[in-house]
C-alpha cells in the first residue's frame, strides 16, 4: 500500500482507544516507529497507554496473535516484557479498518552495553526468555533464514526502481552468493531454532532503577539463540559478559558464534530490502533520503562484497 496510514488521523487514534473502553484526555504523542505507527495516548485519571497500529498487509492476524501470546507467556513466566493489554479477552483490536494493540506505558533509558554487570544481567534474562521460547514453535511467523532476509529482500530492491540499472546484475549475483554461503554455514552447524525476540538491539531494551525490560516483539521469529545476543554485544568482551550471564540459566551452543557474521550480513541485506519495499510510504523517503541516491547503492554493494569476502576467508 502506497499510503497505508493516510486515514490514521489523531482523532482516529483517540477514537480507537476510546472504543477499547478507555477515556482519553486528548493528549497524543507520536513515538519513533517506521514499520508501524505507535502513539502515547493520555487517559483520564490513569497512566498513559501506548497504542500500536499495525502496518496493513505485513503480518496476518494469526501471526500477530502468536506474537501477543508469546509476550503474555513471557510475562507469565515473570520476565520483564511489556505485553499487550487484553480488552474483552482479545489483544488484537480493530477500528476504522486498522488493527491495533494497547500496551501499558513503560519508560526507561538505554542499557549500558559497556557495563559487565548490565551485560551479564541481560544474558541471564535472555537465557530465561529462550527457555520459554523453546517450549513451543511459531506456526505462522516464519524463521530467520535466507528466503526471508536475503532472497525476499533482494526481490524488493529489484522491484523498487531505487537500484541503478547498471548495478542490477552485480546485485543479483552478489546476493545469491551471500545466500548460498549463509545457507552452507547454517547447514554445517544445524543450530536449534526457538522462538526469539528477533530484534534484540539496545533500542528495544529499556533500563530503569529496577533493571531492564524488553519491548517490541514485532520481529519475533524462529531462529538460533545467538540472534538475540549479537546485537547487544559491541565487542568481544561484551559478548563474553553476555554469555557468562546466559550460562547461569541455559546452555549455549558455542558453535553458534560462527553464525554472527552471517546474521549480521543477512540484516544488512534485509534492511535495504525493507526500505525499498516501503519506499512509497511517504515516511521512508523523508527518513532515508540517502537510499534514493546511486552512490548509496554503490557503497552498499561494496559493503556486501567486503562482508562476503570476509565470510569466504573464515
Amino acid at each position: 500500500m502506497d499510503t497505508p496510514y493516510a486515514g490514521l488521523s489523531p482523532d482516529t487514534v483517540l477514537d480507537a482507544v476510546d472504543a477499547a473502553g478507555y477515556v482519553t484526555d486528548g493528549r497524543l504523542l507520536a513515538l519513533a516507529s517506521y514499520e508501524n505507527r505507535v502513539y502515547q495516548v493520555g487517559v483520564e485519571d490513569a497512566a498513559p497507554l501506548v497504542a500500536k497500529f499495525y502496518r496493513p498487509g505485513r503480518w496476518s492476524d494469526a501471526a500477530i496473535d502468536e506474537e501477543h501470546a508469546f509476550a503474555l507467556e513471557l510475562a507469565a513466566a515473570e520476565l520483564p516484557v511489556v505485553a499487550p493489554l487484553q480488552v474483552g479477552g482479545a489483544t488484537l483490536l480493530t477500528h476504522a479498518d486498522f488493527r491495533y494493540a494497547l500496551y501499558p506505558r513503560r519508560g526507561g533509558r538505554a542499557p549500558e552495553l559497556e557495563s559487565t554487570e548490565h551485560l551479564a544481567w541481560m544474558g541471564r534474562l535472555l537465557a530465561r526468555l529462550h527457555g520459554v521460547g523453546a517450549r513451543a514453535r511459531f506456526q505462522t511467523r516464519g524463521a530467520i533464514d535466507t528466503d526471508t532476509f536475503v532472497h525476499a529482500a533482494a526481490r524488493a530492491v529489484l522491484a523498487s526502481g531505487l537500484l541503478p540499472e547498471r548495478l542490477e546484475q552485480t546485485y543479483r549475483s552478489r546476493t545469491d552468493a551471500i545466500a548460498d554461503l549463509i545457507d552452507a554455514r547454517f547447514e554445517a552447524i544445524e543450530p536449534s531454532r526457538l522462538r526469539l525476540h528477533g530484534d534484540c538491539h539496545a533500542g528495544n531494551v529499556l533500563w530503569t532503577d529496577s533493571g531492564p525490560h524488553f519491548v517490541d516483539l514485532d520481529d519475533a521469529r524462529m531462529g538460533p539463540a545467538v540472534q538475540d545476543l549479537w546485537m547487544l554485544a559491541p565487542s568481544a568482551r561484551a559478548l563474553d559478559a553476555l554469555l557468562e550471564g546466559y550460562a547461569e540459566f541455559r546452555d549455549f551452543d558455542m558453535r553458534e558464534l560462527t553464525l554472527i557474521e552471517p546474521l549480521r550480513l543477512m540484516r544488512q541485506v534485509h534492511w535495504a530490502g525493507w526500505v525499498a519495499a516501503r519506499w512509497l510510504d511517504p515516511a521512508f523517503p523523508r527518513a532515508f533520503a540517502h537510499v534514493g541516491e546511486a552512490r548509496w547503492w554503490e557503497q552498499h554493494l561494496n559493503d556486501l562484497a567486503e562482508a562476503l569476502q570476509g565470510l569466504q576467508d573464515e
